[in-house]
């Protein structure tokens, strides 16, 4: 899963799909997210677009929208899909932090932290703790103490949202370090280690 030439197999069987049945709106998602794995932003947006237009019901779930927006610097329209989001999934805290990311990109980071949206029940330990940095109830420090003591998958969360927060708050060599080691030493089959590696490729931090 970690190679681009799966990715690429993967956009041909689903481009494939797509030709047989062209009004599934689940398969524009896939593509959209294999597309954005890609570092194919506005292709990926274009997918996930269609697959609204196929059926209006999946717009709170197009959470992978608000990303693609985000690398598209569209940020007003991302921080309006995760608060829809929000609507659908309100204890999910990458939901409310995205939103965050996305006002900070447009308005600044203060506020950002005073619209940032209340989510109390998230059961991943490292996202309560990515939360309380965010509102500022904590420490950098913090988040990484608590990322260690869930594996490589909390190494990877702790890492990549301290480089998002980082990047932000305009402290690049920061985000690139924090991001840089989210991609080259917390590999994890996800969606949001793909994310990673596209922030890291956009930003051109090889």
């Amino acid at each position: 899963m970690f190679f681009s030439n799966s990715l690429e197999n993967q956009l041909q069987r689903w481009n494939e799909t797509i030709r047989n049945q062209p009004k599934n709106p689940n398969a524009y998602i896939r593509r959209g997210m294999i597309n954005f794995q890609l570092a194919k932003i506005d292709e990926s947006i274009q997918d996930f677009d269609m697959a609204e237009q196929l059926d209006a019901r999946i717009k709170p779930y197009l959470w992978q929208r608000g990303l693609s927006y985000y690398y598209a610097e569209r940020f007003a329209e991302g921080a309006e899909q995760f608060e829809i989001d929000l609507t659908v999934n309100a204890q999910d805290v990458e939901e409310t932090v995205w939103r965050y990311l996305c006002i900070a990109r447009s308005l600044g980071v203060e506020e950002a932290r005073t619209s940032l949206l209340t989510v109390k029940n998230d059961p991943r330990r490292i996202m309560q703790r990515v939360y309380d940095l965010y509102a500022g109830n904590c420490t950098p420090d913090d988040v990484l103490i608590v990322g260690q003591s869930e594996g490589i998958k909390g190494n990877f969360y702790s890492h990549l949202y301290l480089g998002l927060y980082y990047e932000v708050e305009n402290n690049v060599d920061l985000a690139q370090e924090y991001i840089v080691k989210a991609v080259d030493n917390y590999k994890i089959d996800d969606y949001m280690w793909y994310l990673a590696q596209v922030h890291k490729k956009l930003r051109g931090w090889i």
